[in-house]
C-alpha cells in the first residue's frame, strides 16, 4: 500500500493527559493503574482511571451530549496541539473531504447505566432525556460535531480491535478518494457493565496485570481517548508512516482466541505484506498481552515462531491497563512515541517470564533505534488487527 502520514497524534490516559505525560511514564517504568475506586460496590481490582475527566466540562454548544465518555473524547482532544492540526487539515482540504473514524466498545453505556439507576415511576428522568447519549454512535456524533467534520463519519466497535481498525478504513478511503484526510482514534470510559462483565467471565485480576508473567492471573481495566490525524504521505514529508494494516476475523470461540492464533498469524501476515517488510526487519512489537492466561499464552507462541532474537516485543497494558476499545490507539500511541525517542518500553508487571515467551521480550526499558514497528490488537471473536508503522525521516 501507498504509506499514510501519521501527521499528529495524541493520547491521554492513566498515564496522564498528552505525549509528554506518557513519555515521562514510559521512561520511568511507572505504571498508571490504582485500586479500584470506581465501580459502585467497590469490586476488588485495579484500574487504570484517567484524571480529571469529572470536572471537564463540554463546550455549552453540546451540552445535551455530556457524558463521562464524551467529556473524556473531549478532554483527549486537547492535548498535543491536536485540535489545531485537525483545522488546519480541515481548512486545507475542506469539512466535507476529513473522515472521523472512532472506536468505542462501550461508548456512553456508563450514561445509560446511570439513567437506569435515577428511574422516576419506570422512566428515564428528563434531564437523561436526550437519545444521542444512549446512542452506540453517541462518540462519533459528538466528535463530529466538535471538529466541525463533515465527511465520512463511521463508529468501529469490534471490541479490543476497535480502535486499530479505524486505521484500516481510513486507508480504505483515503486511496478510492473519498476523502483527502482522516481523523482515527478510540474512547472508552470505565463503567460497571465493563468491570463487572469481565469479572463475570473470570478474567479481571485483584492486582494490578503482570502480561506474560508465568503467574498472571487476569486482566487490569483501564479507560483512555487517543486520536491521530492520517493523510497522504506527500502531504507531510517527514512525519511518520502507516506503511501496512492487517485484519482478519477467525471466530473461533466469543471470548478465547484460537488456540493456535490462526486469526492472528492472518492478522500479522497480511499487515507485513501490505507494508512489503519482513519480520526481519521488525524493530518493535507492541503486544496485545493482555495477561489473560489464553490470550498471551497464543501470543507468546507465534511471536516466537514468527520474529528473529532480535526484533523487541512487549506489552504495554502494565503500564495503562486494557482500555478496551481504546487499546488500538493507545498502543499505537505508544509504538509512535517509542519510536520518535528511540526507545522500547518493558513489559511492566512481570517478574517471572512465561517459559513460552521467546528471546524477543523486552522485560525493561531499552534503549534503540525503532524504524519500523507493528501494534497488535485481538478482540473477542477473534476480531484481530495488526498495524505497521515507519519512524519518519526513514
Amino acid at each position: 500500500m501507498k504509506p499514510l502520514a501519521v501527521s499528529a497524534y495524541t493520547v491521554t490516559s492513566a498515564l496522564g493527559h498528552g505525549l509528554d505525560a506518557h513519555l515521562e511514564a514510559l521512561t520511568a517504568a511507572r505504571t498508571g493503574l490504582r485500586a479500584n475506586d470506581f465501580s459502585r460496590d467497590a469490586l476488588t481490582c485495579w484500574i487504570g482511571r484517567v484524571a480529571d475527566v469529572e470536572s471537564t466540562p463540554i463546550p455549552d454548544d453540546w451540552r445535551h451530549r455530556d457524558c463521562r465518555n464524551n467529556r473524556l473524547a473531549w478532554l483527549g482532544l486537547q492535548q498535543d496541539g491536536f485540535l489545531d492540526q485537525v483545522n488546519a487539515a480541515r481548512d486545507r482540504y475542506g469539512a466535507s473531504r476529513v473522515a472521523l473514524i472512532l472506536g468505542t466498545s462501550t461508548a456512553s453505556i456508563g450514561a445509560t447505566e446511570e439513567a437506569y439507576r435515577r428511574l422516576e415511576d419506570q422512566r428515564i428522568p428528563p434531564d437523561m432525556r436526550e437519545p444521542d447519549i444512549h446512542s452506540p454512535h453517541s462518540l462519533i456524533l459528538f466528535v463530529a460535531d466538535a471538529l466541525g467534520l463533515e465527511g465520512a463519519a463511521l463508529t468501529m466497535s469490534t471490541a479490543c480491535s476497535s480502535s486499530a481498525k479505524v486505521f484500516a478504513s481510513a486507508e480504505r478511503l483515503i486511496r478510492l478518494g473519498v476523502v483527502d484526510a482522516a481523523v482515527v482514534g478510540g474512547v472508552d470510559t470505565l463503567c460497571d457493565s465493563v468491570l463487572y462483565g469481565f469479572n463475570a467471565l473470570e478474567l479481571v485480576s485483584p492486582e494490578p496485570c503482570r502480561p506474560f508473567d508465568r503467574t498472571r492471573n487476569g486482566i487490569s481495566i483501564g479507560e483512555a481517548a487517543g486520536f491521530a490525524l492520517l493523510e497522504r504521505a506527500a502531504a507531510r514529508p517527514g512525519a511518520a508512516q502507516l506503511i501496512g494494516y492487517g485484519e482478519s476475523s477467525d471466530a473461533y470461540h466469543m471470548s478465547t482466541p484460537h488456540p493456535e492464533a490462526a486469526g492472528a498469524r492472518l492478522a500479522l501476515q497480511d499487515a507485513l505484506d501490505r507494508a512489503g517488510i519482513t519480520p526481519e526487519q521488525v524493530d518493535y512489537v507492541n503486544l496485545h498481552g493482555t495477561a489473560s492466561q489464553k490470550n498471551d499464552d497464543v501470543e507468546a507462541g507465534l511471536i516466537a515462531q514468527v520474529f528473529p532474537d532480535h526484533t523487541r516485543v512487549s506489552s504495554t497494558k502494565g503500564f495503562t491497563g486494557h482500555t478496551l476499545g481504546a487499546a488500538g490507539i493507545v498502543e499505537a500511541a505508544i509504538t509512535l512515541l517509542a519510536m520518535q525517542q528511540g526507545f522500547v518500553p518493558g513489559n511492566l508487571g512481570a517478574s517471572e517470564p512465561d517459559p513460552v515467551c521467546g528471546p524477543q521480550f523486552a522485560w525493561r526499558n531499552e534503549t534503540r533505534a525503532v524504524n519500523v514497528a507493528l501494534s497488535n490488537s485481538f478482540g473477542f471473536g477473534g476480531n484481530n488487527a495488526c498495524l505497521a508503522f515507519r519512524r519518519g525521516g526513514v
